[in-house]
C-alpha cells in the first residue's frame, strides 16, 4: 500500500516537472516582436498644370514692357554710335588766335574755335595730352598758307583762352585731337583746300 502510494506521488512529482519544462521551453521559443511604426506619409508638391504642346505661356506685363524699354533703349543706342561713327575725328594742327569780331557775328569767347571747312555753329572736342575743351565754330579760318604750311594741316584754330587752357601758352601751335560732335547749320568758308579730307574725316 505504502509502495504504491510513493509510487503515485512520484509520477505526480515528474508529471509536474515535465509541465512546468513545456512551459519554459514555449516561452523560449516566442520572440518578442518590435511594436510597428506607422510610415510617415509626406506631401508631395502641388505639380504645375500642364502645357499642351504648341501652347505660348503668356508673358507678364512687367516684362513684357522691360522687354520693350530694353529694345528701344538700345536701338537708341545703336542710331546714336552710328551717327558718331559718320562724323568726323582725327589728328591735326591747332593755331590760336583772338579777334574782336567773328564771322558768326558773336563775341570772341573761350569757346571760339574758327575753322576753314566746318560750317559755323559745329561742335567740336579738342583733346590735347588728355585734357579736353569742347569749342563751338564761330569764325572763319585759318587761311589756306596757314593750313599748308604745317606738317599735319591746321584745320582748327582756337580761341587764345582755350589754347592756354589746355596747353599752358595762349599763342601756341600744338598737334591736337578733334572730334566733331555735331554739325552746325551756318555758312561753311571753303569746300576744298589742303586738309578738307581731314576735316570731313575722309582718307
Amino acid at each position: 500500500m505504502r509502495k504504491r502510494a510513493r509510487q503515485a506521488v512520484t509520477m505526480a512529482m515528474a508529471g509536474t516537472t515535465l509541465v512546468a519544462g513545456a512551459a519554459t521551453a514555449a516561452h523560449a521559443s516566442v520572440i518578442p516582436q518590435a511594436p510597428s511604426s506607422t510610415p510617415l506619409t509626406r506631401t508631395a508638391p502641388a505639380a504645375s498644370p500642364a502645357v499642351s504642346p504648341g501652347t505660348t505661356r503668356p508673358i507678364p506685363t512687367d516684362l513684357a514692357g522691360l522687354g520693350a524699354a530694353f529694345n528701344a533703349a538700345l536701338r537708341t543706342a545703336y542710331a546714336k554710335m552710328k551717327k558718331d561713327a559718320s562724323l568726323p575725328s582725327g589728328v591735326s594742327t591747332a593755331t590760336s588766335f583772338w579777334d574782336a569780331e567773328t564771322a558768326s557775328g558773336k563775341p570772341m569767347r573761350y569757346r571760339t574755335v574758327a575753322s576753314p571747312y566746318w560750317p559755323l555753329g559745329t561742335k567740336v572736342r579738342i583733346t590735347y595730352k588728355g585734357k579736353s575743351a569742347i569749342g563751338v565754330v564761330e569764325d572763319f579760318g585759318p587761311a589756306e598758307w596757314a593750313v599748308a604750311q604745317h606738317d599735319i594741316p591746321a584745320i582748327v584754330d582756337l580761341s587764345e583762352k582755350m589754347m592756354a587752357d589746355l596747353t599752358g601758352v595762349a599763342s601756341n601751335t600744338v598737334h591736337v585731337r578733334f572730334q566733331v560732335l555735331k554739325w552746325g547749320k551756318g555758312g561753311v568758308y571753303r569746300h576744298s583746300g589742303t586738309g578738307y579730307h581731314l576735316a570731313m574725316g575722309r582718307r
